[in-house]
């Protein structure tokens, strides 16, 4: 519970103890009307301290006609008539609301951020001539070294240099089972490290890491309204003020006309009647909802940027998705060698001792596909042609492994191979020596998660990809993709994204998928965009409004459901609130309901808007 929450409840705790004291000291005393009034206005203010610092507040924005306004005017009302309990009742149902509300609310955000709390507390730095220092994760700089002890929380991102450890990743990723750890390999703030000592060199500065990253797009969600949100906001603004007319009407047109000279009655029914119009459970039932929806999210491992993406999400009818990475694995590796004059060990030989010096994923599948031991000793003069492939003079002959476009450039003759996948090709000098067929693998998950997004969603697919066309169109084929555009460039892929979207009526919601730097524009464009893994490109998370912590494909139909379970919700509060509004509307002017029944009947709304939202935030996809 934050401070300003604890200080609120003290104050209204304090005003119902004044509040009850009065009624008793006027049950078992004979006190005056105005003594009454005194001690009952004591109390109201009491009570109502934090009706009328809203009431203030709205004031200086100008926005003279609220909630706060009307319920304000009603118990000011009720003491001008002498109805002195019945006023500070009033405005104590309508706080005790309020206040459970923002309990609620509270209870929420804390455990969004429960979920992905994943700031570490310090550093351990390593200083230049020996010794540790404990330092604030901030102060850490690129290159700086960190030691990072067993148990203790990563503090930024960065590259080990010695030791090794299984590494805790549930808290940035979902993944439940630990991974190894080993010098060489990338970690990230906010893991957490179970067992050796590790010494780190820092890649991100905590402001730019993993875990800094993901705490700004919680804190930026909760600010962000969604359409209904805007839509509430809106129709208080004109609600209100129609409701106070109506009230005044009530007021004054019976007495002069068929209720002739009861003012009294017609005054305080116009009261009730201003009281009940108060929007304040329509305007709390619907943030509280979406707040839900993220809580849930959250809990579930991913995390949404604002309210607004769970309606958009609940809307969708296209999806777009980025091939590697999104539909497939991501790592390649060898499906067939093709040698010409050797045998295909020979063939794989040459090709993983020239590709020993990259740190292309090609040249890790070549280096996997081997096995054997490389032999650096034997390799030099090493040379990486962007867009073609590399070379190297390896046990005294010029070896060169790339694409067919390299062996263009150096004169070797070799039929170009057409086929899905990449096709690596060997040369020995000017001689050829085959060719090796790598290909990357679609992701297990992937064939369910589309197929679900077809007949459920009755979704567009569609497969934007840099890759060959024999390669996407293969994907595509597996996948039962609608529509599939390769060999594109990024601008090219922001073209294709906006023909998609033109096409688009407001009732429709484009959802676009990818995890790689060159995916980042259409992220942002896309009416949702969603980054693949918290670990991915920097880039693509910054752009994305929602991020799967884990790269699990099925994660977006456990969004899309998220989403459709919180605008049922919504829907049901809204539908809720205004049919109890209008029957308690109707009844106040008729003369069956008095003041602290509309307020009952009024904090009963908000309490079933705040339980029907304690739901979403339990919900499992």
């Amino acid at each position: 519970m934050t401070s300003q929450l604890k200080k609120r409840s003290i104050i209204y705790g304090v005003g119902v103890i004044v509040y009850v004291c009065a009624i008793m000291a006027t049950m078992y005393y004979t006190m005056s009307d105005r003594v009454k009034f005194i001690w009952f206005l004591i109390a109201y203010l009491i009570i109502g301290y934090d009706v009328f610092k809203n009431l203030c507040e709205r004031f200086m924005q100008k926005r003279f006609l609220t909630e706060y306004t009307l319920m304000t005017l009603a118990t000011v009302g009720a003491f001008g008539i002498g109805r002195y309990i019945e006023g500070v009742l009033v405005i104590l149902l309508f706080e005790l609301g309020v206040i459970f509300e923002s309990y609620a609310t509270d209870s929420a955000k804390r455990s969004i951020e429960e979920m992905i709390d994943i700031r570490p507390p310090y550093a351990t730095r390593k200083m230049i001539y020996g010794g540790e220092m404990t330092v604030d994760p901030a102060d850490l700089r690129q290159n700086d070294l960190i030691v990072i002890k067993p148990g203790e929380r990563i503090p930024v991102d960065g590259i080990i240099r010695k030791g090794s450890s299984m590494i805790d990743t549930k808290a940035v990723t979902g993944e439940s089972v630990p991974r190894k750890a080993v010098a060489g390999d990338h970690i990230y703030s906010g893991c957490i490290n179970l067992s050796g000592v590790l010494e780190a060199k820092v890649t991100k500065e905590y402001s730019d890491s993993t875990v800094s990253k993901i705490m700004e797009m919680v804190e930026e969600a909760q600010n962000k309204k969604s359409d209904s949100e805007t839509f509430v906001s809106k129709f208080s603004r004109i609600y209100t003020p129609v409701m106070f007319v109506f009230a005044l009407l009530v007021m004054i047109y019976p007495p002069l006309t068929f209720s002739y000279g009861n003012w009294d009655t017609w005054i305080y029914r116009g009261l009730i009647f201003l009281i009940a119009a108060c929007p304040s459970g329509l305007v709390i039932s619907i943030p509280i909802a979406f707040l839900g929806g993220l809580a849930s999210a959250a809990r579930q491992g991913i995390v949404i940027k604002g309210a607004n993406y769970l309606e958009d999400l609940s809307k969708a009818d296209t999806f777009v998705f980025d091939k590697t990475g999104t539909l497939t694995e991501g790592v390649f590796t060898v499906q067939e060698v093709h040698p010409v004059g050797m045998d295909a060990r020979e063939l794989l030989r040459l090709a993983a001792h020239v590709e020993s010096y990259s740190n292309h994923p090609i040249a890790h599948s070549l280096l996997q596909a081997y096995e054997g031991a490389i032999d650096k000793r034997f390799v030099y003069s090493v040379k990486e042609v962007p867009g073609y492939g590399i070379s190297a003079v390896y046990e005294g002959e010029k070896i060169y492994v790339g694409n067919y476009r390299m062996m263009t450039r150096y004169g070797v003759e070799a039929d170009e191979i057409i086929t899905a996948g990449t096709v690596v090709y060997v040369s020995i000098g000017k001689r050829y020596a085959g060719y090796i067929l790598i290909s990357d693998v679609v992701k297990e998950d992937a064939r369910w998660t589309l197929k679900y997004l077809k007949e459920k969603c009755h979704g567009v697919l569609v497969m934007l990809t840099g890759d060959t066309e024999a390669a996407g169109m293969d994907v595509a084929q597996e996948l039962d993709m609608d529509y599939a555009y390769t060999e594109l460039m990024p601008a090219d892929k922001m073209e294709q994204l906006e023909d998609f979207l033109i096409v688009q009526d407001d009732m429709e919601r484009l959802v676009c998928v990818g995890d790689g730097v060159n995916d980042a524009p259409i992220l942002a464009r896309a009416d949702v965009g969603i980054a693949m893994g918290a670990l991915g490109s920097a880039a693509a998370i910054e752009a994305a409004d929602i991020v799967l912590m884990k790269d699990e494909l099925w994660k977006i139909v456990d969004a899309i459901r998220i989403a459709r379970e919180t605008l049922r919700v919504v829907n049901q509060n809204i539908t809720f609130a205004m049919i109890i509004k209008f029957m308690i509307l109707l009844l106040a002017v008729v003369g069956y309901f008095g003041m602290w029944e509309a307020i009952i009947a009024e904090v009963g709304v908000v309490f079933a808007a705040v339980l029907n939202a304690v739901w979403v935030v339990k919900y499992k996809a």
